[in-house]
């Protein structure tokens, strides 16, 4: 088992390279540190010596790849290739451009993103699940047939609607719960309690109609034909026998998520007001800080890689095909 989850982490590990090989290609030579000043500086206040001092205070101003001018190690450390992506690797992201170490920001911020799409997750994946075997359980029926269309009404829906449709009638009418804000301990509960209810929500309609089509594309099986032919309760088929071969699509759904668990909802936190990841990232978009938004692909691409890992090791625990070979 140990000799397997090592080999799929070192498979992860090109692809990772290629990830960070694609992102400074993106962001230092298609859109070069000469583009980022100027974006940054405003057209009224470009000129070449603006220009230079912008890239000399963010350390822009280095070779791209191999400094002639230095000596022995210096030649390929002393690049914005080496101090800009290379460095990612170690997990050291640098300072944002108002100075603060985007390390620091990453490890207060995340709490509150995954006090935010934790529950949204565990809480999520539970109802879908249960609503979808409801409709499988009751297939060709009318509670099937108003199931699936509740889904697909609740998936033409956009999430903004749900957003600001929940703040204007929870928080503005009946005052249950604060608009937006956020706050520490036990206290964050209160500003948590209606984001949560609306990612749940959000999201019913996509999930419900997935997890069902999953669990209705099993029930046509020919195993599933003959555990009824043995005489098995259709509870017992459906929950011993359905619920468990659907595991494997459904773990692979899943890996899609563990990324949003720690770099948080953009849409969500922003509207909320949750000083999470997502409204960090959002914040250094608009404020187009490329320190924070590179740190921010990185992070996100070495958590979906841990999620394909986590996801081939759970395939061994659910399907008895897979082999440690």
């Amino acid at each position: 088992m140990i000799a397997y989850i090592i080999r799929r982490a070192l498979y992860a590990i090109p692809i990772l390279i290629g990830v960070n090989l694609i992102t400074f290609l993106l962001f230092f030579v298609v859109n070069t540190p000469d583009d980022m000043a100027r974006m940054q500086l405003g057209v009224r206040r470009v000129t070449p010596e603006a220009v230079e001092k912008w890239k000399a205070e963010r350390g822009y101003d280095k070779p791209m790849l191999y400094n002639g001018r230095a000596e022995g190690l210096a030649r390929v450390a002393d690049t914005i290739f080496y101090e800009k992506s290379v460095r990612l690797f170690a997990f050291d992201f640098g300072n944002a451009d108002d100075g603060r170490s985007i390390r620091h920001e990453i490890l207060t911020r995340m709490w509150p993103s995954l006090a935010l799409q934790l529950p949204v997750f565990l809480v999520g994946i539970a109802v879908y699940v249960t609503f979808a075997l409801l409709m499988a359980f009751f297939r060709a029926t009318y509670l099937d047939f108003w199931g699936v269309v509740l889904c697909v009404a609740m998936m033409s829906v956009s999430t903004l609607f749900y957003i600001i449709g929940g703040q204007y009638l929870v928080s503005k009418l009946w005052h249950l719960v604060p608009i937006s804000g956020y706050d520490e301990g036990l206290d964050a509960a209160k500003f948590l309690v209606l984001p949560v209810v609306i990612g749940i929500v959000s999201s019913f309609g996509a999930g419900g109609r997935f997890y069902r089509t999953l669990f209705v594309e099993e029930m046509g099986k020919d195993y599933v034909r003959t555990a009824r032919a043995k005489g098995l309760a259709e509870t017992t088929v459906l929950f011993r026998h359905v619920l468990k071969n659907a595991m494997i699509p459904i773990l692979t759904g899943v890996v899609v998520v563990i990324p949003t668990l720690f770099l948080g909802s953009l849409i969500a936190e922003s509207f909320f007001g949750i000083p999470g990841l997502g409204s960090y990232t959002i914040d250094a978009i608009q404020a187009q800080d490329f320190a924070v938004v590179r740190a921010m692909v990185f992070i996100g691409s070495v958590l979906y890689i841990i999620g394909l890992v986590l996801t081939d090791i759970s395939y061994t625990l659910v399907d008895p095909r897979v082999r440690f070979e």
